[in-house]
């Protein structure tokens, strides 16, 4: 075949390939089209999960009918007039594809009016690269994009569809994902003439109630918003419980400026900040934005504007792990999320408040008094002699002293703990006892709390080992023989222009030719390990994501291998005093919530749950 130039409509057809996957492709490009010509109010019709229609109106600032026909020609906007404005976009959609490549593989009918306009106009077109003349036509301040019959020309497309209710659940997922972001909008959905969706404009500060419509009610309830601000970066958004973290990765949502997307660097930020807090096998859920200069971010680095690129991918990275990494650490027993609801690992309600009629430190084993309060019903505590009650079998009860004191006030201990303040307790309480030499049972001001106390420590010991180890810094140990190991060239180029890197990381390696380098030290701690992988995986981070994070992770499971070993094990009965100690230790250690393999450590259970489970007020 001679070269030749490929048609008008084949060229369209091509660009919807890489565009317009299925229904829900269709509804993402038109509604970026709406926020972008400053819509407040957005409703989104369908039928048969958008295949036999898909209808988008707004009241944004419509299209002048000279402008219609030009608007269903490829590569032309309104947003970007010279290379500029494509380097600091400040808009959702640019590339001038999204209408002329639906318009290639569906009927389409788009009517506009302007502001002040006598009447709107109307344009349709019948798959072909041929529009019919435009027309007067009834219609509000906006637009209205109707896609009728998609894919109806290019059948093989359509037989990759799923059903109806798969393609309805994509588009609404859209829907969804962009109210989450433009809080200030008002988004409508129906389905087969039927309303689905209904979510009003809740103005700049109701950003909550619309993760809430994305993720749903219960996320928030286990979740945290995280702020912070630096090097012309602004991250916020909210974060989900690791002990409330999903089976898939179906639950993630990253905005850039506005847009959602996916990308490596931020996936593996969130994956690293989250790394040593997550049961095996789990994915977090998140709703994060980031902010940053347009100048800052390629947005045209795909088709469907999904992926972006980013100038100085290892600042954006390291920001982001930073804040989500100190924000996981920074969350301690007692502390409050989204809806100001106190956290803990695992939390079955909440409810009853402790009252301690005098400060602990006057408070003795014999002298101590203290009250629930719940509903406004007031009760003493049951407290036989010198012991309190816990109608609980094979729990192991301290009698004498030491059980008063550090089951009521805990006098002894409280000016250590930090964590209890004037005539109140800390958040995970005092303990009565154990329960089969393995769980501490506690009751807090809320109800009452279970421990795993090997979880517990573990994490304790894995949270100071860590702290020691960077605080002594990396100990290299030299090899007794110097392992020469094959990379790729690139690699071993890395290697000469990053050694002081690799020995800030405990490695001392070398170019020794075009495609090896030698290792003569690596970290003391990492000994009887695979080096000449690791080394391999250490350089093949530091290329594609710009940080060593199998290094990190290597030393990160030797510290925990180590603190699992080092922490107490089941079986063994503690006293009193150690429980408390163990308490107050995880109130002030980072992620105790979760030990090093994402096991919860505790596990609360406030008054009203309580209540249900024995069907008190029922």
């Amino acid at each position: 075949m001679p070269i030749h130039k490929l048609p008008p409509q084949l060229i369209s057809q091509i660009a919807a390939g890489e565009v317009i996957e299925r229904p829900s492709s269709v509804v993402k490009e038109l509604i970026e089209n709406s926020i972008d010509a400053g819509a407040r109010r957005i409703r989104v019709e369908l039928e048969q999960g958008g295949v036999r229609l898909i209808r988008v109106t707004d009241d944004g600032g419509g299209i002048a009918p000279d402008e219609l026909a030009l608007a269903l020609s490829r590569h032309a906007t309104s947003k970007v007039a010279d290379l500029g404005d494509l380097e600091s976009l400040r808009t959702l959609g640019f590339r001038g594809e999204a209408l002329p490549s639906i318009a290639s593989v569906a009927r389409l009918t788009i009517t506009s009016a302007v502001a002040d306009a006598r009447s709107g106009w109307r344009l349709t077109g019948d798959g072909s690269d041929v529009f019919g003349e435009v027309v007067p036509a009834a219609h509000a301040t906006g637009t209205s994009v109707e896609i009728r019959d998609l894919f109806f020309n290019v059948p093989a497309r359509r037989k990759f569809l799923r059903t109806e209710r798969t393609e309805y659940l994509h588009c609404e997922d859209v829907v969804r994902t962009h109210a989450a972001v433009r809080p200030e909008l008002a988004f409508e959905l129906r389905h087969n003439d039927r309303q689905t969706l209904d979510l009003p404009a809740v103005g700049a500060c109701g950003g909550s109630e619309r993760v809430a419509a994305l993720l749903g009610e219960a996320f928030l309830e286990h979740a945290f918003e995280v702020e912070d601000e630096g090097s012309g970066l602004r991250l916020c958004g909210w974060l989900g419980s690791p002990t409330h973290a999903r089976s898939q990765a179906d639950q993630q949502y990253f905005f850039v400026n506005g847009r959602p997307v996916r990308d490596r660097v931020l996936s593996a930020a969130v994956r690293r900040a989250y790394r040593d807090v997550l049961y095996q096998g789990r994915h977090p859920v998140f709703v994060l934005f980031l902010d940053l200069d347009p100048n800052g971010v390629d947005v045209n680095a795909h088709p469907a504007k999904h992926e972006v690129r980013f100038r100085d991918g290892r600042l954006v990275h390291d920001f982001i792990f930073q804040t989500l990494h100190r924000a996981l650490a920074n969350r301690r027993p007692g502390d409050v999320n989204s809806r100001g609801a106190e956290s803990s690992a695992f939390s079955a309600g909440r409810g009853a408040a402790f009252e301690v009629d005098v400060a602990p430190a006057q408070l003795t084993g014999r002298e101590s008094a203290g009250r629930f309060v719940s509903e406004g019903v007031a009760g003493p505590l049951a407290r036989r002699d010198t012991h309190w009650e816990l109608p609980l079998p094979q729990v192991n009860e301290p009698a004498g002293e030491e059980a008063g004191s550090y089951r009521a006030g805990a006098a002894a201990m409280a000016p250590a703990a930090n964590a209890v303040a004037s005539g109140g307790v800390p958040p995970l309480g005092f303990a009565i006892g154990q329960v089969a030499d393995i769980f501490i049972v506690a009751e807090s001001a809320r109800g009452l709390v279970l421990v795993d106390m090997h979880a517990a420590h573990e994490r304790v010991t894995y949270e100071r080992l860590k702290r020691e180890w960077c605080e002594a810094r990396v100990t290299r140990q030299p090899l007794l023989v110097p392992e020469s190991i094959p990379v790729t060239r690139a690699e071993a180029e890395l290697v000469e222009s990053s050694t002081d890197r690799l020995r800030g990381l405990g490695f001392e390696l070398e170019r020794a030719g075009p495609e090896t380098v030698m290792l003569r030290a690596a970290p003391a701690l990492l000994q009887g390990r695979d080096l000449a992988r690791l080394v391999r995986d250490l350089l093949a981070d530091m290329d594609n994501l710009g940080h060593a994070d199998r290094a990190d992770a290597a030393l990160d499971a030797v510290l925990s291998s180590m603190a699992c070993h080092g922490s107490v094990r089941a079986g063994r009965r503690l006293s009193l005093p150690e429980m408390n100690q163990l308490l107050r230790d995880m109130e002030a250690t980072d992620n105790s919530g979760q030990c090093n393999h994402g096991r919860p450590t505790y596990v609360e259970l406030d008054r009203q749950a309580l209540d249900r489970l024995f069907l008190r007020g029922r």
